[in-house]
Order: structure tokens, then sequence, then C-alpha cells
């Protein structure tokens, strides 16, 4: 579904991607490792086109994502839940949500109720705004308003960061659901070894802007795991 083929990127004179390689097959949960400072959230921001990349390819159900504005990227069926969650604190929860309804059909501009069957406490808080949420409830917010577009795709940099652990858990849970339930396909940024290995497929690990191994989540070994992952 999504293919990326050799990317470079800089930040200024600094080489941060190095002929870049990533595949995540349609239907699959494909989690992207590695520890601190190795390129993850830049790859998923260049994926949605909010860095540049200077050569390489994007594609997108075949269509070269380079070609497109990042505001036209949820057009295609992308949706993205940044690090740190970055809901609208000001607007109440009903106003973030009803952010993505411009890119859903003429026929379809309301809030799907399946999110707040993913998320009843969404409901229940319509009103409040965002920023009065706890961190846990804006996390849900975030992936709630990702999921009002009808994404073909879900990209996830870090869900469980800040996050208390029963809400880490009900994510996760809602991560499998979507994924191996309804069969969306997801694309996760994560560094707890336990929660990726409960809901992803296949796993990608980065190391100084490089891909240096990939495959099933149960060829993620212990050499792998002490090599790139432990700090």
């Amino acid at each position: 579904m999504l293919e990326v083929n050799a990317i470079n990127q800089f930040y200024g004179e600094s080489h941060t991607l190095w002929d870049l390689d990533l595949n995540v097959p349609e239907g699959k949960c494909t989690c992207l490792m590695g520890r601190n400072g190795v390129g993850k959230t830049t790859l998923l921001q260049c994926i949605m086109g909010l860095l540049p990349v200077k050569s390489g390819d994007i594609l997108f159900r075949g269509e070269n994502l380079n070609r497109q504005i990042a505001e036209k990227r949820a057009t295609f069926g992308i949706g993205y839940v940044p690090q740190g969650r970055q809901i609208f604190p000001l607007l109440t929860v009903e106003e973030n949500l009803r952010i993505g309804l411009p890119v859903r059909r003429q026929d379809r501009k309301r809030i799907p109720e399946f999110i707040f069957e993913l998320f009843p406490v969404l409901k229940e808080m319509l009103g409040r705004r965002g920023g009065d949420l706890s961190g846990g409830q804006q996390q849900q917010l975030a992936i709630g308003r990702a999921l009002v577009i009808d994404p073909q795709l879900l990209i996830l940099d870090e869900p469980t960061e800040g996050i208390q652990p029963n809400i880490v858990q009900e994510i996760g849970d809602i991560i499998l659901r979507l994924n191996r339930d309804i069969g969306l396909t997801v694309l996760l940024v994560e560094q707890k070894l336990p929660f990726a290995r409960k809901v992803a497929d296949r796993f990608s690990i980065l190391d100084r802007g490089r891909q240096v191994a990939a495959g099933e989540m149960d060829q993620l070994n212990e050499e792998l795991i002490r090599q790139y992952l432990t700090v």
C-alpha cells in the first residue's frame, strides 16, 4: 500500500535519512522502531509532506505523493496522529473532530458514530475544550480526529507516549480492532516493545537514518533488540 523508495532528507547541511526504503503492506500493522533520534518521526513527516525530501519516491497505492502538497495527502485516505497529539486546545472536542469533515464525501459530512463507539468518553465531552482533557483523553481525541476521514492508512507516532497504563491498554486494543477486525492498514512508531509485539504484524528498524532490519514481528530477535533498540 505504502512504498518509500530510496528517500534522502536533509536538515540544512545535516543528512538525516539515507536512501531509506520502507514497505507497508495493505491490511497489516507495521511498527517503525529504533532509538531516539534515528529518523522515525522525520520519516513520517516526509510521508505526510510536512518535510521535503531531497530525492527518492513515496508511493501510496502507486500514486507518487512527492507531487502532492501536505494538505492534499489526507484526501488520498491517509490519517495521521502526530507525536505529542497536537490537538487544538482551545477548540471543543466536537470542533476538533469536525476538522476532518471537509475530506469526507459531500453526503457524509458528519462525525462517524463508530468513533464514539471506540471512544465513548469523547461523546461525553463533546462540548469540553480539548486542552481541558487528560493526556490519555487527548490521545483518544487525536486518533478519533484522524479516523474522521475514513482513512485507508492510519499513521500513529508514539501513541503511548506519556499515557497512563490503562489508556495504553485501551489504545492497543483499539489498534488491534481497527487493523484485524476492520482491516485498516496501520503504520506505527512505538518504543515500548511489549506494546509493539502486541499490536504489530511487521517491524522495520531504523538506525542513523537507514533501515537496518525488517520482517515479521516474530523475527524480531534478541540480537536485533540488543543492537538497535536497547538504550
